[in-house]
């Protein structure tokens, strides 16, 4: 009996695992408050939302896909973009623990580590008082202001998530068309 109950807890643990909710299945609400802060927050939030849906049930095949052979294939892309989410977190001065080594991330949780980074930069950016507090500074000079994560990271995120859309529609494994990427919401 023991060890049916022991096998049955199991069970139950993976279920609930494999069931784990990501962020970003559609974007956050959010008060018509339009801030600064709330602005690049809603800008890296449509980030969260349009990687969530260009990750979303890739295959390997998708993973290994390259056009024409050039360039890099959609895991380098991927691995790409999270590299992104945590120079993010390290612009924005946002702590976030990894919980596993990059080079031992299988692609399910680099995915799901890319969400949870992406999702506490927008919340670093929400809470903030002002966007200067992201300039880094060196001997009281701003040496990068905050402007460049926009333009830099948060920009390349979109764009290489953009690349992913098309590398999966090209290996014949489009994104949910049920996702509406105007409203940020997904039709039942």
């Amino acid at each position: 009996m023991k060890k049916l109950t022991f096998v049955l807890v199991l069970i139950n643990i993976f279920l609930m695992k494999g069931q784990e909710k990501l962020p970003y299945y559609e974007i956050p609400k959010m008060d018509e408050k339009y801030t600064a802060q709330n602005t690049v927050a809603r800008m890296i939030d449509g980030l969260g939302f349009r990687y969530y849906w260009a990750t979303n049930g890739l295959r390997p095949e998708d993973l290994a896909y390259q056009p024409d052979g050039k360039g890099r294939n959609c895991q380098a892309t991927i691995n790409h973009l999270y590299d992104l989410s945590n120079m993010m977190l390290r612009l924005t001065k946002t702590k976030v623990p990894q919980e596993i080594e990059k080079s031992k991330m299988t692609f399910t949780e680099k995915r799901k580590q890319t969400l949870v980074n992406i999702a506490a930069v927008s919340k670093k950016i929400k809470a903030s008082k002002n966007l200067a507090e992201f300039s880094i500074k060196k001997d009281g000079k701003i040496t990068i202001p905050f402007f460049n994560v926009i333009n830099g990271p948060i920009a390349d995120a979109i764009w290489h998530t953009g690349q992913v859309a098309s590398f999966r529609r090209s290996s014949g494994n489009p994104i949910n068309p049920k996702v509406n990427h105007f409203s940020g919401t997904v039709r039942e």
